[in-house]
C-alpha cells in the first residue's frame, strides 16, 4: 500500500512493537493478523500526516482499504490466494522482474529468509558491502517504480520461479551447514525451505526443477540426525550412521526425483544436484556409494552452471572414486580462483586428499588454515581435530 519496501519494513515493525506491548495485558486477538494489519495501517497514517502528506495518501490508502475491505471483508481470507502461504507468496511479491535476480534472491533473502546480508554474502562468496549495495538498490527501486504487491498470476508466475528456486536453495543450504555461530546446524531454516518447497511443488507440479529441489532437501535433511553427534559435534558424511537417516525423507525424496524426470527435467542444476543426493541415499554403507556416476553428474552440472564450488565438490567425488592423487590435481588448478579465495572448503578438501596421499604435515597446515577461515564454531573444531590427527601422523613418521 505505501509502495516502498523500506517504509513497509518499519511500518511492520511498529506493529508488532505495540502487539508485544499492548497482547501481555490485553490478551491476544481473535484475528491477530487483521489486528497488526489495521494497526500498521494506523502508523502509514500518522506517518503521511508527520510529513505534511495527509490529504493525498490519506485517499490513495483510503480507496484502496476500501476496494480490498468491500471485495474481501474477512483481511485474513484476503491472504488465502493462489500461493497457499503468506511467506510464499511474500517471495514472489520480493522477486518482482523490475529487478535483477541477484537483487531479487538479497532481498528476498534479508526480508523473508531469516539471514543476515553477512551470510547472504558468505552464500554468494561475495563481499558482505556488495550484497548491502543490492539491497539498499532492490529497495530504491521498488519505492521509485512505485511497484504493486500483488501476487503474479498467469504468465507472470514462470518468470518469477528462477529467483525463487533460488532463494529457496539458499535458505536452506544456509540451515543445513550455517555459515557463522556455535550450531553446525539450523533445523529452523531447512524446515522453512522444505516446507516452502513442498508448496510450491504442490502449485506448479509441471515444473521439474521445482520436483528436483525438493528431492534434493528431502533427501539431505534425512542426514539431520545423524550429522550432529555428542555435544553437537558435526558428523560427516561418509562416518554417519546411516540407521540413523530418515528413511521417509528419503523416500520422499526420490518420489520428488521422479516425478522431476517424469516433467523431462533429470538435466536441470536442481534434479542433477538431487540425483547426486540420492547416490547417496541408495547406499545402504558409504563404501557402497557409487562415487563414479557422482562425478560424472558433478561434470554434467558443471557444463550447465559453471562454478569453482561445483568443480571443488567434483573433485572430491573423482577423489573417491579414482583415488586422491586424481582429486588433489582437479582442486590444485582451483587454487588461484580469486572466488574461492576465502572459501573455507578449499583447503579443507586439499587437507584431507594430502592426507590421504600421506602427506600429513601439508595436510595439516591446509587444514589450520581452514579453520582459520571458517567462522562456525563446530567446524573450526571439526577442522582443527583433523590438523592435530595429520600432525600426530607427521611426527610417527619423523619419529621412525
Amino acid at each position: 500500500m505505501v509502495r516502498d519496501v523500506g517504509v513497509a519494513e518499519d511500518l511492520a515493525q511498529e506493529a508488532l512493537v505495540a502487539a508485544l506491548e499492548q497482547w501481555p495485558a490485553s490478551g491476544v486477538p481473535d484475528n491477530p493478523g487483521a489486528w497488526l494489519m489495521a494497526t500498521a495501517k494506523h502508523h502509514a497514517i500518522d506517518m503521511f500526516r508527520r510529513n505534511q502528506l495527509l490529504e493525498r495518501k490519506h485517499e490513495e490508502l483510503g480507496r484502496e482499504m476500501e476496494a480490498k475491505e468491500l471485495a474481501v471483508p474477512d483481511l485474513e481470507s484476503g491472504l488465502d490466494d493462489d500461493i497457499g502461504d503468506d511467506l510464499l507468496r511474500l517471495v514472489f511479491i520480493s522477486c518482482h522482474p523490475v529487478l535483477s535476480t541477484e537483487a531479487r534472491v538479497a532481498l528476498t533473502l534479508r526480508l523473508l529468509g531469516g539471514l543476515t546480508t553477512d551470510e547472504i554474502a558468505r552464500a554468494y562468496l561475495v563481499p558482505e558491502a556488495t550484497i548491502a549495495q543490492r539491497i539498499v538498490r532492490a529497495k530504491r527501486t521498488l519505492a521509485k517504480e512505485r511497484v504493486p504487491f500483488e501476487v503474479p498470476r498467469g504468465a507472470e508466475l514462470p518468470a518469477r520461479l528462477s529467483s525463487v528456486l533460488g532463494v529457496i536453495y539458499l535458505i536452506f543450504n544456509e540451515g543445513y551447514s550455517a555459515t557463522a555461530g556455535d550450531d553446525w546446524m539450523r533445523p529452523a531454516l531447512c524446515e522453512d525451505a522444505l516446507r516452502l518447497g513442498r508448496i510450491l511443488a504442490e502449485l506448479a507440479p509441471k515444473e521439474a526443477e521445482v520436483h528436483g529441489l525438493v528431492a534434493l532437501m528431502e533427501i539431505q535433511a534425512s542426514r539431520s540426525a545423524a550429522r550432529i553427534g555428542a555435544g553437537g559435534k558435526p558428523v560427516l558424511l561418509l562416518d554417519q550412521d546411516r540407521a540413523r537417516w530418515d528413511q521417509l525423507l528419503i523416500r520422499r525424496g526420490l518420489a520428488a526425483l521422479e516425478r522431476a524426470e517424469a516433467q523431462g527435467g533429470a538435466q536441470g542444476p536442481y534434479s542433477l544436484q538431487g540425483a547426486i543426493a540420492a547416490c547417496h541415499a541408495r547406499a545402504v554403507v558409504a563404501e557402497e556409494t557409487d562415487w563414479a556416476r557422482i562425478a560424472g553428474l558433478y561434470g554434467e552440472l558443471a557444463r550447465l552452471a559453471p562454478s569453482p564450488v561445483i568443480e571443488l565438490n567434483r573433485a572430491v567425488a573423482v577423489g573417491m572414486a579414482f583415488g586422491p592423487a586424481a582429486g588433489l590435481a582437479l582442486v590444485d588448478a582451483l587454487t588461484g580462483e580469486p572466488t574461492l579465495q576465502g572459501y573455507h572448503l578449499l583447503p579443507s578438501v586439499r587437507g584431507d586428499l594430502l592426507g590421504k596421499l600421506g602427506r600429513f604435515a601439508e595436510a595439516c597446515a591446509e587444514c589450520e588454515r581452514a579453520a582459520s577461515m571458517t567462522r562456525n564454531a563446530r567446524e573450526r573444531e571439526l577442522l582443527l581435530e583433523r590438523a592435530r590427527a595429520n600432525a600426530a601422523q607427521a611426527a610417527s613418521i619423523e619419529i621412525r
